[in-house]
């Protein structure tokens, strides 16, 4: 029996995975666990011990451990830059020697948060780079096997930004990358600081904002990303300032990860002052956002097409923070070739434990047999006794329904009155989406329903949209591109006839981010959207993630404290139905 357990560690979004002979049969975040700080980069102490105990195994039983790192990796690349710039790179020569030192404690580590004597462990490490993982994480869990584009953009990991390669079979062959300084996704980020959102991970708030503004920075945007036809894009000089290294993954007194400033004084002489956090949102941040995302989406395409051109299919798996960003996926799926994507639901960086596993599979061990990620549930999930000591124990009025139709049937009735309800059901979603299981369930037709999620519930800015997860057969009706897209990761423009009528999940500008809902991935979500689509017509929901400002709940305890503390008019917890007010249950 091979037993991989995958992480990625030593930076923000820490995670682990377990694949038993080639089959996936675990996966969570860190931060969903233990203390429960949001892209938590602490060791996944706690992700490892869960999905090893939830399969019944020990660390002993352990054939290989994957990281998502490889300290060797684009070593030519940071001596160069350190050569070029000693001073200002000393500071990153430190870290990368610091991590290189967490990474050799490794064996020790992992034996450590296990209970186990490390003499007694006998798994085989294998270090894989950052970006190779990323697109690993997409390609071998995609039905994909005859030839395909490999794509990975993000900020940074391992020193470089991007990858190419060219996927077929088992093997994924390396093309090219774009190495440090030059990155896409920290020319994002520096502009979501600029605008004054400046806490790890504010990125899809710029996306949010930017359909309220116009693009009015266009030119000097294009003075910050530079594109050319030689070459995938270059950061304009003298701009950014991220690259003196630092404590990668530090976090503060309140869990927040430790971020340095990402520009310079310079970009302020070319588009003016930046925005304090706590100063009111302007058009001219609005405008700033648009004209950032736009230029975001000019240079995905561009790298996009680069990339048909190095390896000409239809077929395309993507990863990488950059790969979140909805709007421009979809875009990609319009304005190139590529007209087959695939994106597993943890694009970001929790998903390279993913990657290191299946890379180790696929191309240390040589294997061929393939898994397919088809669905997002492979987090943990709690006993129907354990639910019912809530549920019991909540003081609030309970109602045990016979069977899932009764679930579906009283939810639904619910959601179609107008009541916003919690939905805590199975195992929890891998990824940072929540996709029907840990989700806050609303009525989209209900006007005054978002401003009263945001405020009530969520607690967060009213520019920022709420996501429609809508039956897969019923996409077209709804929508004007048909996707499939049952991980969230496209912004499509709802059609012109609905959008009145659905203004809850409607954004500024006639879009929404999709999930499209299909009977084999959530068999019980999909009866529910059913059941709903039975009492008013309509084959979408209002879906947004089950939490206030925190990581998504896991246990039931905090899936109820958060319906507790919040405004939330029902839970169901199961099969248990908790409601606040008589008559409602």
């Amino acid at each position: 029996m091979t037993i991989i357990l995958g992480f990625n560690a030593f930076h923000a979004d820490s995670a682990a995975c377990l694949v038993v002979d080639g089959q996936l049969v675990g996966a969570v975040a860190e931060e969903r666990l233990g203390p429960r700080i949001k892209h938590s980069s602490a060791f996944p102490e706690h992700a490892i011990r869960r999905l090893l105990g939830d399969a019944g195994l020990t660390l002993r039983d352990v054939t290989h451990v994957a990281m998502a790192r490889d300290p060797k990796a684009n070593y030519a690349a940071k001596m160069a830059y350190v050569a070029q710039r000693p001073l200002k790179a000393a500071g990153a020569v430190v870290e990368h020697f610091r991590r290189n030192r967490q990474t050799q404690g490794t064996l020790e580590q992992l034996a450590e948060v296990c209970g186990e004597d490390p003499a007694e462990v006998k798994f085989q490490i294998v270090e894989v780079e950052h970006h190779l993982a990323h697109i690993a994480s997409a390609y071998y869990v995609s039905p994909f096997e005859g030839v395909t584009a490999g794509f990975s953009y993000d900020g940074s990991g391992d020193f470089a930004s991007l990858m190419a390669a060219r996927c077929e079979g088992n093997r994924i062959e390396i093309l090219d990358r774009v190495t440090l300084p030059d990155s896409l996704g920290f020319f994002y980020t520096a502009l979501c600081q600029f605008i004054g959102f400046d806490q790890f991970g504010e990125e899809y708030k710029v996306m949010g904002l930017a359909p309220y503004g116009e693009d009015k920075y266009h030119a000097a945007m294009s003075e910050l990303v530079k594109l050319d036809e030689r070459s995938w894009f270059h950061l304009g000089k003298g701009y950014f300032g991220m690259h003196e290294g630092g404590a990668s993954g530090a976090q503060d007194e309140r869990g927040h990860v430790l971020m340095g400033r990402f520009y310079t004084d310079r970009l302020s002489d070319l588009i003016g002052p930046p925005r304090e956090r706590s100063a009111p949102l302007t058009q001219r941040e609005m405008d700033i956002a648009r004209s950032t995302q736009v230029r975001f989406e000019e240079v995905a395409l561009h790298c996009l097409q680069r990339l048909h051109r190095l390896v000409p299919t239809p077929q395309l798996a993507m990863a990488g923070g950059c790969s979140l960003n909805g709007v421009a996926n979809a875009r990609i799926l319009r304005e190139t070739p590529f007209t087959t994507p695939y994106l597993q639901a943890a694009a970001s960086d929790d998903g390279t434990c993913l990657g290191a596993a299946y890379h180790t599979w696929h191309q240390v061990l040589g294997r061929t047999e393939r898994f397919h990620m088809k669905h997002a549930f492979w987090g943990p999930e709690y006993t129907d006794d354990r639910i019912r000591r809530v549920a019991e124990a909540s003081g609030y009025l309970v109602k045990v329904c016979a069977d899932e139709a009764d679930l579906v049937d009283t939810a639904a009735g619910l959601i179609a009155k107008g009541l916003v309800m919690g939905w805590y059901q199975g195992r929890s979603e891998w990824g940072p989406r929540a996709l029907g299981n840990r989700s806050i369930l609303a009525n989209p037709a209900m006007p005054t329903m978002k401003d009263t999620i945001n405020a009530k519930i969520k607690r967060r800015e009213s520019f920022r949209p709420f996501a429609p997860s809508v039956l897969k057969e019923d996409v077209s009706i709804y929508f004007e591109q048909t996707v499939d897209s049952p991980f969230m990761m496209h912004v499509v423009k709802i059609r012109p006839e609905w959008r009145e009528r659905l203004p809850a999940v409607t954004h500024v500008d006639g879009t929404g981010r999709l999930q499209s809902v299909d009977a084999l991935s959530n068999p019980l979500y999909h009866r529910l959207i059913t059941a709903f689509k039975a009492k008013t017509g309509i084959g979408l929901v209002l879906n947004t993630s089950f939490n206030e400002n925190e990581p998504v709940v896991d246990t039931p305890e905090q899936a109820f404290d958060c319906f507790k503390r919040t405004d939330m008019d029902a839970l169901c917890l199961g099969r248990y139905v908790l409601a606040k007010q008589q008559g409602t249950a």
